[in-house]
């Protein structure tokens, strides 16, 4: 007694456990958002709904399952993309304590549940479950990655105990977390806290939230392009890139297989990030190193004549893809018909040795540092003559689109390497002090005249009559680009495959080519062309030209000073209710449509101070499901700005204006079948 002990246990302590209590504060993980702040990925709390079909757990005074399945299934049929008969079967399933609905009873909105909760439903009960909203769906997926809750956790776990499982969710997963605050208290036996005792309080740490160099606008579009070659030509995979070579800001970015971050619908075809993960043989596209290293060297004479069509190398001989060749032609002509013996020379001109030394200034066979998970550094075969040649020409090493992007950008950016970068800014959530990423140098491997005399004979590939790539031009603007068919290792036989369409196309364009502001870098692994319609650089041509000229439209919208008289200034709505959102638009003289069930705007098209005309229409979305407006007369770029708020890709029958939909207006988007939009010209 006097010490406070019994058999040496302390009875303060023990006290003081049997009674003291605490609580989690949870912290919310942060936002991250595209260049231009609108939503990419935010925490949300989704609704399952169940139907307890079992009387076990009901009482006289209060029912806790279903009793009139008919009513159930008319007053649901109201609120979730099922009938009534689909819901009627699994109502009058058998042996089932409770059933769920399937894809149609899961993410609800908040609105949704609150709604289907009016209908005093008997047996109608909700699960709660933290959960990460990407409501773009498709969009950079595997760069943006996902955050869910650890396999074998309870649904309960609060939205803290989200975890980044990949892309850019899983590499600043401790900046997007946040840390739980808790609140320790005293309780009495009867569970009531005692008065005057001491509670102790640690507020919660809010995530970060994070700003990516990703323009939603171009990516969306981007990914609308990619599916429509993805659904046409099925290739292995595909990549396209579009980055500001001044800053390595990544403006856009897909790749083929993806997956949608919310549903995770595709998730299970690629679990690789093809930008940093995956490693290729890059083919002709490497020429533009070799090039801008041969002019460094002083070795370029552009009217100098040599042999193409084979040259024999010790180990083997090298070939052009035209092995009779075209007879003895410029060096300049050779770099526009893409001639492998014309950069094997060049490569002897300037020495093994002097070249490899260029592939490591130009980052070749090393990781850019991305900070992304598993980045790999590729590999480069150089022991012997053979090998060496090879390189000059793209095979027999390996890169990542990663690598490619950082050393093209010292070509088109006065001899300066850029970092490729994909986050802008970090913003403290409780704060709102930023930390901006600033554009990072890491390498000059070229000077700046020699820069300018690369792209000045890289316009050769697109406007020489001979050249590879001229069917990559562009009214109003010079192109200077460079064309890559990469041969693929068949895994079983190690042996190049022959034929077909067993290659790695590819371009690397640089836009406008005095001055670039634009690189874009596609792939296109082993498309399969049932018809021989087009070809694999056929392919690559149906990505490029829709991207670029979108990508120049908006660089030429951004430089334009003069605004026309009757613009509008597009206010921020995002953030706020939709009430409030609609309020804030009465004066605008804009064409307002909302698209989904929420009570909070989360994006909005066009994005806050950007320039629009009167009676243009404007988009926001909501956080609740994607339901389908009525389109009934809108023209089709209208039609388009639902595509590209929400991911969602339409298919269009015919011009002019709407005058069916395949899917009924306040219909869920979410997981439906493709939409078919007719459109029709009116009649006079």
């Amino acid at each position: 007694m006097v010490k406070g002990e019994v058999n040496g246990e302390d009875l303060s302590q023990n006290l003081n456990n049997l009674y003291t209590r605490s609580s989690v504060l949870e912290a919310n993980r942060g936002t991250i958002y595209d260049v231009g702040g609108e939503s990419v990925a935010m925490d949300a709390t989704s609704y399952s709904l169940v139907a307890v079909l079992t009387d076990k757990w009901s009482n006289a005074e209060e029912l806790q399952h279903v009793t009139d399945k008919q009513k159930t299934a008319e007053a649901l049929e109201k609120h979730i993309s099922m009938s009534k008969e689909e819901i009627l079967t699994k109502l009058n399933q058998e042996d089932l304590d409770q059933v769920e609905f399937g894809e149609a009873g899961k993410n609800l909105s908040y609105d949704t549940k609150k709604d289907i909760e009016e209908e005093n439903l008997p047996g109608i009960v909700f699960e709660e479950t933290p959960t990460r909203l990407y409501p773009n769906g498709i969009f950079a997926s595997h760069l943006v990655g996902y955050a869910a809750l650890p396999s074998g956790e309870k649904e309960d776990v609060s939205s803290t105990d989200l975890t980044g499982m990949m892309g850019i969710e899983l590499a600043y997963d401790d900046i997007l977390k946040g840390t739980d605050g808790k609140t320790i208290y005293q309780k009495d036996s009867f569970g009531y806290v005692i008065p005057n005792s001491k509670v102790e309080t640690t507020e919660p740490v809010n995530g970060d939230d994070i700003y990516l160099t990703i323009d939603k606008r171009m990516q969306v579009y981007m990914e609308n392009v990619m599916s429509e070659i993805d659904e046409k030509y099925d290739p292995a995979m595909a990549t396209a890139t579009l980055i500001n070579p001044e800053t390595g800001a990544i403006i856009a970015a897909s790749q083929r297989p993806t997956f949608n971050g919310t549903t995770k619908e595709g998730i299970d075809q690629l679990w690789q990030n093809l930008l940093v993960e995956n490693t290729y043989e890059p083919g002709s596209t490497m020429k533009i190193l070799t090039l801008a290293a041969a002019v460094s060297e002083g070795v370029f004479d552009p009217n100098e004549y040599f042999k193409s069509g084979v040259k024999n190398v010790s180990g083997g001989p090298i070939h052009d893809h035209d092995p009779n060749g075209w007879g003895t032609i410029s060096y300049l002509e050779g770099l526009a018909r893409s001639s492998n013996v014309a950069f094997a020379n060049l490569m002897e001109k300037m020495s093994p040795e002097t070249w490899k030394e260029y592939m490591d200034a130009f980052g070749i066979g090393q990781t850019t540092d991305s900070g992304l998970a598993n980045e790999a550094k590729g590999s480069v075969a150089f022991n012997y003559p053979l090998e060496q040649a090879n390189t000059a020409f793209g095979q027999g090493l390996t890169v990542t689109a990663f690598q490619m992007l950082q050393a093209f950008t010292a070509v088109a950016n006065d001899g300066q390497m850029m970092k490729p970068q994909f986050i802008s800014k970090i913003v403290d959530s409780d704060t709102g002090e930023e930390t901006v990423i600033e554009p990072e140098v890491v390498g000059e491997p070229i000077s700046e005249e020699v820069a300018d005399q690369t792209l000045e004979y890289l316009k050769e590939v697109v406007y020489n009559k001979n050249g590879t790539g001229v069917g990559y031009q562009i009214d109003g603007y010079e192109i200077a680009a460079k064309t890559g068919t990469a041969e693929i290792v068949n895994p079983e036989t190690k042996q190049y495959y022959s034929g077909g369409t067993n290659y790695i196309y590819s371009v690397a364009a640089m836009v406008p080519a005095d001055d670039p502001k634009l690189i874009l870098y596609i792939t296109v692994k082993q498309p399969k062309i049932k018809d021989g319609s087009t070809t694999g650089s056929g392919v690559v041509k149906e990505i490029y030209h829709p991207i670029m000229k979108r990508a120049l439209e908006y660089l030429a919208l951004g430089e334009e000073e003069d605004a026309e008289a009757n613009s509008v200034e597009m206010p921020k709505a995002t953030g706020i209710s939709k009430e409030e959102a609609l309020k804030s638009l009465e004066d605008t003289q804009l064409n307002v449509t909302v698209v989904g069930n929420g009570d909070t705007i989360v994006q909005q098209l066009p994005l806050p101070n950007e320039t629009t005309i009167e009676n243009q229409r404007i988009v926001l979305m909501t956080n609740g499901a994607m339901t389908m407006p009525d389109m009934m007369g809108w023209s089709k770029n209208d039609v388009l700005k639902v595509s590209e708020i929400t991911g969602v890709e339409f298919t269009f029958e015919g011009e002019g204006y709407v005058v069916s939909q395949s899917l009924e207006p306040n219909a869920n988007m979410h997981g439906a079948d493709k939409i078919t939009i007719v459109l029709e010209t009116p009649q006079e």
